[in-house]
């Protein structure tokens, strides 16, 4: 699934050819993804102006005239930059026409989200919910130590739930419980200060180097302009069951939490 460096990674590959351009077209070739497509997109969109686009946990807000679309790549989704005339593949869902440019929506699962909210609106129940951002200055080892008192939840599922902080999925959670040397297993509300700390500072160098390697692309995700991410390459824990740890050597093990797959150095991190 794209995660917050994926999702980052595509807003800022899409900004310097998209912004302030008009939308001629929207071309829906499937109309129920994990919601229905608006009614009428292609009337909705069409005529207005691309002001900008946000990013709130994994959402791209496409910031228009009258309103906001607001698109969710869910499982396996990707936004790529190509001509207009190119013919569509048998994921390729959604088309907004920019003159001889497309951006195209592929999801082959079709997990993924395109909702409008009109101008004025307040937020959209599915933003309003969202937790604090990882990267902002106001997620700090305090913010995280106030946060999971009294929480019996293991610290790795706390980090991956987006009403607590978003962006933060399974690869990036079990990567920065391993910078941080803690067991994803922890409860949440038995973390020392000290501890939350360490956990906060290494949530943020962790997604700073996904994003400086241009995220992870593991099975679907490709940037905007065709090209896969390489982090996957300096993973510590991340899919390298029975591998040795990179820092002490013991075989990095596999557990189930919540239903996903938890890599951690049983050595490194306790």
């Amino acid at each position: 699934m794209p995660e917050l460096p994926e999702v980052e990674i595509t807003r800022r590959g899409l900004l310097p050819d998209l912004t302030g351009r008009r939308i001629d077209a929207a071309v829906a070739r499937h109309t129920l993804l994990r919601y229905p497509l608006p009614t009428a997109l292609d009337r909705l969109l069409a005529g207005q102006t691309l002001s900008g686009i946000d990013r709130r946990g994994k959402y791209l807000l496409f910031r228009f005239d009258r309103g906001t679309l607001v698109v969710h790549l869910g499982m396996s989704g990707s936004l790529r930059l190509v001509s207009a005339a190119e013919p569509p593949g048998r994921h390729d869902h959604l088309d907004l026409v920019f003159g001889a440019t497309a951006l195209r929506l592929r999801d082959p699962r079709r997990f993924g989200a395109v909702l409008w909210r009109k101008r004025g609106d307040t937020e959209h129940p599915l933003i309003a919910s969202l937790g604090i951002e990882p990267l902002s200055v106001a997620f700090t080892g305090d913010w995280l130590h106030g946060a999971t008192r009294n929480r019996a939840t293991a610290i790795k599922l706390f980090l991956m739930d987006s009403h607590a902080v978003v962006g933060v999925g399974n690869i990036y959670a079990s990567e920065s419980l391993f910078r941080a040397g803690v067991d994803p297993r922890t409860p949440a509300g038995k973390l020392s200060r000290k501890r939350c700390d360490r956990i906060a500072e290494a949530v943020k160098v962790t997604l700073e180097a996904a994003l400086a390697a241009g995220g992870s692309t593991l099975r679907d995700f490709m940037h905007s302009d065709g090209s896969a991410g390489w982090f996957q390459q300096q993973h510590f824990v991340y899919g390298r069951e029975g591998e040795p740890c990179r820092v002490c050597g013991m075989k990095v093990r596999l557990l189930r939490m919540g239903q996903r797959s938890t890599f951690h150095c049983p050595r490194c991190q306790r």
